[in-house]
């Protein structure tokens, strides 16, 4: 009965000295781990010298792997007998306990010596950085995932099973470590554009550059060239030198061919280099040949959108003289509708354009005969500011002289109730809605207002 419980002390001795080295064996696998992965110098030398300290220690690929705490040291026989020790269940452990109590020694001198040699063959072999891991998961460090922001070498942790199968060959681990190693930390894609535009668009160029940009213009269906190209163009026609280059180069037709283009951006360019050509008269000749295309095109496109806003500007550049005018007189009902429906900045524009119908005495008849919303006496309300109640005055002034100008005042039977004339001249509401602005807070519009008032 003695003899069962010095063998039960003697395996519960083993048990607790193991324990003990594998506390000692996780902390400095720890250590070792946390330099590792920051000294990438010395890489290859380290996984050469840990290859060698770990030929006995693989986990996952031995005889043994269904047993537990089964680790060997081969670099040290007798830490090699000591730590032999297995543990066993039954009749062996009787056997095992006999022969450590045949030794001569008192049970607690040879747990002390046994855990002072682990400890001492534990230091030891951390200090030559060995990694010791068991069979039942360590935690180690997978060389093949970059950390992001990193040095490179992985800092994603993953379990050894799968590190041991890496481990078999030396040759393998080192390529996995090159390819993570030698890549950037972070590697963000990078938009290239497929042709580099030769010229900055604020660029001001000359003759030859202008053709080049065009050829590029004429022969691109890429929308990012087409559009660089526009504004190139555009830009460089606000200068009157440039605005004779670009027509005496074949340029407008070029120009001209994306407005019926369906991509609202190109269409929007290819307006703004056409109305910074439009300035020049001569060009205005060559652009008229576009003028009703445009009209159609800023009258179906989205309200109050920049397409629109390009088209009502080339439109009311080649409205300032009176050449091209009765081009687009089939257009004046279009034109009131978005007078009402536009936004502040569509009202201004579009109010700028029939100012300028309204200068031409010629187009006196065919603009008060169209037809027009009621609505549009609302413009006349003191809330609008001063840019609307100016161009609203202006455009009532021109008309009310063109009409007694031309004589149509006695031919009022010829007109509609809905027509322009009668909103203007006989229903007596505009003329109520001038008079009751002439206590505007603003002093240019009253003013205004009075100069109108006497004209009556």
């Amino acid at each position: 009965m003695g003899r069962t419980r010095e063998a039960g002390c003697v395996a519960a001795g083993v048990v607790i000295g193991a324990g003990a080295c594998y506390c000692v064996y996780r902390l400095t696998w720890g250590r070792d781990e946390s330099e590792k992965m920051w000294d990438e110098d010395d890489d290859d030398d380290e996984e050469e010298s840990s290859d060698i300290a770990e030929t006995g220690v693989h986990t996952g690929k031995g005889t043994n792997t269904g047993m537990g705490a089964g680790a060997r040291l081969q670099g040290d026989s007798k830490a090699k007998a000591e730590v032999g020790v297995e543990l066993k269940s039954g009749p062996d452990v009787k056997v095992e306990a006999h022969s450590w109590a045949q030794s001569g020694s008192s049970l607690e001198a040879k747990a002390k010596a046994l855990f002072s040699t682990l400890k001492e063959q534990a230091s030891a072999k951390a200090g030559k950085g060995a990694r010791l891991g068991t069979i039942s998961g360590t935690r180690t460090l997978a060389p093949c995932l970059p950390c992001p922001g990193g040095r490179g070498g992985g800092c994603h942790p993953t379990r050894s099973g799968a590190r041991a199968g890496s481990k078999a060959s030396g040759k393998s681990k080192g390529r996995t470590r090159a390819k993570s190693t030698r890549t950037p930390a972070t590697a963000w894609p990078v938009r290239r554009g497929k042709f580099n535009f030769p010229y900055k668009i604020d660029d001001i160029l000359g003759t030859a550059d202008l053709q080049k940009v065009l050829n590029i213009l004429e022969r691109t269906n890429d929308p990012f060239i087409q559009e660089v190209a526009l504004v190139t163009l555009g830009n460089n026609a606000a200068y009157s030198f440039n605005q004779n280059a670009i027509r005496e180069l074949g340029g407008l037709p070029i120009i001209a061919k994306l407005i019926k283009t369906k991509d609202p951006i190109i269409r929007e360019k290819a307006y703004n280099a056409l109305n910074n050509l439009s300035v020049n008269a001569e060009n205005q000749g060559k652009i008229k040949t576009y003028i009703s295309q445009v009209c159609d095109d800023t009258m179906i496109c989205r309200l109050d959108s920049a397409v629109q806003m390009a088209g009502l500007r080339l439109l009311t550049n080649m409205t300032v003289t009176n050449h091209y005018q009765h081009l687009l007189s089939y257009s004046f009902p279009d034109f009131f509708a978005l007078l009402f429906l536009g936004n502040y900045f569509t009202k201004i524009q579009i109010m700028k354009l029939i100012i300028n119908f309204t200068e031409n005495p010629a187009m006196t008849r065919e603009l008060v005969s169209c037809k027009v919303p009621s609505e549009l006496i609302s413009l006349f309300n003191k809330e609008w500011d001063r840019e609307i109640l100016l161009n609203i005055l202006t455009l009532f002034e021109n008309i009310n002289d063109n009409i007694k100008n031309e004589g149509l005042a006695s031919s009022r039977k010829q007109f509609s109730r809905s027509s322009l004339f009668f909103l203007f001249k006989e229903s007596g509401v505009c003329v109520k809605k001038i008079k009751a602005l002439a206590n505007h807070s603003d002093m240019v519009v009253k003013v205004k207002v009075l100069k109108v008032l006497t004209k009556l």
